[in-house]
């Protein structure tokens, strides 16, 4: 029982940073593009795929590492406007959820670090 919650915590950890990593990429490029013409902003698809390992969990009781493997942070374009047009990017908002998601970035490294701190001292308390 132990071997799977640490194997899923450490897959839900890990795609939890990725997501984040791709998050951060996604607002850089946003930004870098803020005067092309046509361009449209892109965003980060990773709450969706969550949300159907979270209903896999409640339909069949248990979550597993493996169940994991199929979710995936993936760029996806931005909704067009009302016009059918690119939406603009606004700088002040994508410059405020880079800062958001840095924030978030660093508290999923603390946890992932807590976590390992954790495991490495059932493991220190093991060889005693």
């Amino acid at each position: 029982m132990t071997e799977g919650l640490e194997a899923v915590t450490t897959a839900a950890l890990g795609l939890a940073l990725d997501a984040a990593s791709l998050r951060q990429q996604a607002h850089a490029a946003n930004i870098a593009n803020l005067g092309t013409a046509g361009y449209t902003p892109v965003r980060v698809s990773f709450e969706a795929q969550l949300e159907d390992a979270r209903r896999a969990l409640e339909t069949h009781g248990r979550l597993d590492a493996p169940s994991l493997t199929g979710v995936e942070p993936s760029l996806e374009l931005a909704p067009l406007d009302e016009s059918g047009l690119p939406a603009k990017v606004l700088l002040d908002a994508e410059v405020a959820e880079m800062a958001r998601n840095a924030v978030h970035y660093q508290a999923l490294l603390k946890g992932l670090s807590r976590h390992y701190a954790v495991l490495s001292a059932a493991i220190a308390d093991g060889k005693k």
